[in-house]
């Protein structure tokens, strides 16, 4: 199981450059904590290591709903982001499956950027 570093997507406007920090730290050790919990060096985690062990030991069924979700809202977040694109006047099928791929994978975090973008006022010339 992989986790991306970044992610380079070209839809409105210039490519973005998009840091999986979170989606890599939060998301991939859950994944790990509720899946395989005995692959995961709890030790080295530090403070992130003691608390999933508890959590792990005292709340598994708490770990294992919210893994599923926050996969769940992931998936709500891309499909809104499909309407947000059609919305806002991109009519591209590759940005909107872009759009919707980037949202699907790091959340809010893409689709705030979605929300903030302003089209061009001003008609196209063809």
């Amino acid at each position: 199981m992989g986790c991306w570093r970044s992610v380079y997507v070209s839809g409105v406007g210039a490519p973005l450059k998009v840091k999986a920090e979170h989606f890599r730290r939060d998301l991939c050790v859950d994944a790990f904590a509720v899946f395989w919990p005995e692959q995961l060096p709890m030790e080295k985690l530090g403070l992130l290591g003691s608390l999933s062990k508890y959590l792990l030991e005292h709340h598994y069924p708490v770990l294992y709903n919210g893994w599923w979700l926050a996969w769940l809202v992931h998936v709500f977040e891309a499909l809104y982001s499909m309407k947000v694109c059609s919305d806002k006047g991109v009519d591209s099928l590759t940005a909107r499956g872009l759009w919707f791929l980037q949202t699907f994978l790091f959340g809010f975090a893409s689709l705030n950027l979605l929300l903030k973008y302003r089209p061009d006022p001003r008609p196209k010339r063809h």
